[in-house]
């Protein structure tokens, strides 16, 4: 409960610069502050830097230059395993999370690397799964699943590590239009920071009251979702396009 009397954001990211291997540059700077709790959208079209961004947050990535603070805490080897607990990924395959015999194990697989057993470990699992609606499937092997059903599993494997920011990456990507509905109701019950990675700007304007746009491997606006969406020409020019006849302006 500290956080939220020191005020300290679940994100800071400064002038993070980053090249690839081959000097390919995909981030030249980047700025981006989250406060503990907010929900933003993460735009751009493709190639803009959004997937080589999230993956600093925890990590996977190391800047070439600028920070990355997650609660405070610098992304550095020392850090990692805190950092990784902290910032939950939920990939857009969930097929590239789920890999255990059954539901209940690949929920169970990481808090019991963090050393949990016993019934401890159960009542994380079952608190993850029931948070998604899927408890109920907790004995059935994951590849049986619909994929809507195993991308909620994905989000309960996350969850179990009770992270403070949950990263989504195309989180409405090949869902039937009941599955979405279901998971954007999930998202919403959450109590996490919630960063996502999206080219469903109906579903950003749904779930995101603040949005950020990334193109070229920098920050070209940060602004409320609706805000973002109703401008067209900043629409236009970084190649984002509205679904025919929605309308931002009804979140207004």
């Amino acid at each position: 409960m500290a956080d939220h009397v020191t005020g300290v954001p679940s994100l800071e990211v400064q002038g993070l610069a980053f090249a690839y291997p081959d000097g390919r540059q995909a981030l030249f700077g980047v700025d981006l502050t989250v406060q503990k709790g907010e929900r933003v959208a993460l735009l751009g079209p493709n190639g803009a830097g959004k997937t080589t961004l999230v993956l600093h947050l925890n990590g996977i990535h190391t800047a070439g230059a600028g920070s990355v603070r997650v609660a405070g805490l610098p992304v550095a080897k020392k850090n990692l395993a805190e950092i990784r607990r902290r910032v939950g990924i939920v990939f857009q395959d969930p097929d590239d999370q789920l890999f255990m015999p059954t539901v209940a194990e690949d929920v169970a697989f990481g808090p019991a690397n963090l050393g949990l057993r016993g019934t401890a470990l159960q009542e994380r699992v079952t608190e993850a799964l029931t948070a998604v609606g899927m408890a109920e499937f907790r004995d059935r092997t994951p590849h049986h699943l619909s994929f809507g059903q195993r991308r909620r599993v994905a989000v309960a494997t996350v969850l179990a590590m009770r992270p403070e920011i949950l990263v989504l990456d195309e989180p409405s990507s090949n869902l039937d239009p009941a599955s979405r509905r279901e998971l954007a109701d999930i998202l919403r019950s959450l109590d996490v920071t919630l960063l996502m990675v999206t080219h469903d700007l109906p579903y950003a304007l749904e779930l995101c009251p603040r949005s950020v746009l990334l193109d070229g491997g920098v920050v070209v606006a940060d602004a409320p979702t609706p805000e973002l969406l109703l401008d067209a020409d900043l629409m236009r020019q970084h190649r984002l396009e509205l679904p025919y006849g929605f309308d931002p302006s009804v979140a207004l």
